[in-house]
């Protein structure tokens, strides 16, 4: 098995590289599997009813939501944890604490040892398509496997080597303001702890 990538030479619409030629990269999905296809399958693998099997589904879907929305880093068997978590500006004084300081609320999923080991194992491919549609080029990706950690890594999964978040927007794969190379939306620069957006602070949490 492999990850796979596609390379796209795309217009870039918005930012310093408006007008240009870019090879964007993007992750290839072949499909969103719906939720009664997993329940199937693990009802097969684990040997029990499917009618089991959603029930367990359900009730460990409660139980979640329900921990996470009190303030709870809980763990996901067999996957890891997940938490929520705010996008916001800091300010200088008590005074100018409010609630419009939040920019966006977060799910944050931090993914366990043995899914960080099949990922950092896994080859990754890549296919690239020139503006006309014909692939040019195939490659093996020779990275070192480096797999970012939203609780311990400083950039917060806010850089991102080599490419852009998104292949498929117009601005190739970029938000506005975006860069290649770089995750830089709207003119924030998105660096896990702290940042700046028009000059302001902002803090990830």
């Amino acid at each position: 098995m492999s990850i796979n990538l596609k390379a796209k030479e795309t217009l870039i619409q918005v930012g310093e590289l408006k007008g240009k030629y870019r090879f964007v990269l993007s992750t290839e999905l072949y499909s969103k599997l719906p939720e009664s296809k997993v329940i199937k399958e693990a009802a097969l693998r684990s040997g029990v009813s499917r009618g089991v099997m959603q029930a367990c589904w359900d009730a460990a879907g409660e139980v979640i939501k329900a921990w996470s929305t009190e303030g709870h880093s809980v763990a996901i068997p067999g996957l890891g944890t997940m938490r929520f978590g705010v996008r916001a500006k800091s300010v200088a004084t008590v005074g100018e604490v409010a609630g419009s300081l939040i920019t966006a609320r977060r799910v944050i999923f931090t993914p366990n040892v043995d899914i960080k080991d099949e990922l950092q194992r896994t080859p990754i491919q890549i296919t690239c398509i020139d503006r006309n549609g014909k692939v040019v080029k195939n490659v093996t990706s020779g990275d070192s496997g480096d797999v970012e950690d939203p609780d311990k890594d400083p950039n917060g999964g806010g850089t991102n080597p080599g490419g852009s978040g998104n292949g498929d927007n117009p601005g190739g794969g970029s938000q506005p303001g975006n860069t290649e190379g770089g995750n830089t939306e709207g003119g924030k620069t998105d660096t896990g702890d702290t940042g700046s957006e028009g000059g302001g602070d902002f803090v990830d949490m």
